[in-house]
């Protein structure tokens, strides 16, 4: 029987979600805050856990950095909709947790029962995925522990002491599936990460264009993701450069109270200006969008350096919306310029389809590797159709994308010599 942990400081909220847990099947056991969580997890061995965000004694945060470095294991947050809890939330995301959900605030018609309802679904995905990454987030989670075990010491010790604090670690690179026999993607890398080392600022600074854009057009960028996403996507924006002049559309799935602040996120994380779209939005070289929660992102036109963009309340589309699927086929069909479709950690099969459009226009694209995608589904789904040219780790994605966009110097003397002297 799959075992399940129910984390939070409500009394009511530990017996509505290990009720319905325990209904659906599950062996359920609960925790009133962090330190019991750690002490039930040693025990009990949970395949999946549910974690508050905000509790006394131990919050749902540092819960999940130490659980991550210990006892890995899938982490659903919980969290109460504030703008203090939101960025709880993330930084939660940050430490190694999987994928949240928003507790109702009951402002609207979703309810205790709808939460319910949501966690059986979400921690079913996540108690059978393939969450081949969770040693790649232990290793973030001990890289931020050591880092503040560090802050600790080198401020016990004075500012003269020399002491450094080490850089947060994220997804280090590994292998994903094998190149297919014929003409399939290209893998980039074999390397595995040292649980005992992190990641240095370098390896966090945006990546060198050294060349031009391809046919000299700024090209156009989708970024697709699900669950696991988040943190990942917040990496990309750290190392994409500005001199690559990429006009970028993100979809991620997440609820529609979270991706405004999940877009300021972004945007402090590196060179491009990042907000959320709205309709009738434009967006052009250097900047981003992102998808709003609950509304699909397409694109209406493609004048000048700029693309205009349009929302729309159509159906779901596999069960999601905003669809990673209808942002990147209108990418395909009104976009001229050169096109690069990435698809990221993710459940389920949304922008597989799309990923085959981006191919059909002639756009490059990628797919992030096993090892690294904390749920394999979405590159899983893309990969199998075909039709992405690169399967890459978390932190090579970059790379991969400032390479198929740009022309280097000797390159393009030979297009405009024909190769001659």
């Amino acid at each position: 029987m799959t075992r399940a942990l129910v984390v939070d400081d409500s009394q009511f909220m530990r017996t509505v979600i290990g009720n319905a847990l325990a209904d659906a099947g599950y062996d359920v056991e609960t925790a009133a805050n962090g330190r019991e969580a750690l002490e039930t997890v040693d025990g009990f061995e949970p395949d999946v856990v549910t974690m508050d965000v905000k509790m006394p004694e131990m919050d749902g945060i540092e819960a999940v950095e130490r659980i991550m470095t210990t006892d890995p294991v899938p982490i659903l947050m919980l969290s109460a909709y504030t703008e203090e809890g939101a960025e709880a939330t993330f930084d939660a995301l940050e430490s190694g947790a999987v994928d949240f959900l928003r507790k109702p605030d009951g402002s609207g018609s979703r309810n205790i029962g709808h939460l319910a309802s949501e966690v059986i679904e979400k921690v079913t995905e996540l108690a059978n995925a393939d969450v081949s990454s969770l040693a790649v987030a232990r290793t973030a989670a001990a890289a931020n522990a050591t880092a503040a075990v560090r802050a600790d010491r080198a401020a016990a010790s004075g500012p003269d002491s020399g002491g450094s604090v080490a850089a947060r670690s994220d997804a280090g690179p590994g292998d994903g599936p094998s190149k297919a026999e014929s003409a399939g993607p290209q893998s980039r890398s074999n390397w595995r990460p040292d649980p005992d080392s992190s990641d240095s600022s370098a390896d966090r600074a945006p990546v060198t264009v050294d060349g031009r854009p391809e046919d000299g057009d700024a090209p156009t960028i989708v970024v697709g993701a699900s669950t696991g996403g988040p943190r990942i996507v917040e990496r990309l924006f750290e190392r994409l450069p500005a001199a690559l002049e990429a006009s970028v559309l993100v979809v991620q799935h997440m609820p529609a109270a979270f991706t405004g602040r999940f877009a300021d996120r972004l945007d402090a994380a590196g060179e491009y200006a990042v907000r959320e779209a709205t309709d009738g939005d434009r967006v052009g070289p250097g900047e981003a969008v992102v998808a709003p929660g609950d509304a699909h992102l397409e694109v209406t036109g493609d004048v000048g350096r700029s693309i205009g963009l349009s929302l729309t309340d159509d159906d779901h589309v596999h069960g999601v919306r905003p669809s990673i699927d209808v942002t990147m086929q209108s990418v395909a069909d009104r976009v001229s310029r050169p096109l690069c479709g990435v698809v990221l950690s993710g459940m389920g099969q949304d922008g597989a389809a799309g990923i085959e459009a981006l191919d059909a226009a002639g756009g490059y694209t990628i797919a992030q590797d096993e090892t690294t995608s904390p749920v394999f589904g979405i590159p899983c789904q893309a990969i199998k159709t075909g039709c992405i040219d690169e399967i890459a780790p978390a932190d090579e994605i970059v790379d991969g994308i400032v390479d198929a966009c740009t022309v280097d110097a000797v390159d393009a003397v030979d297009e405009n010599t024909g190769g001659d002297p």
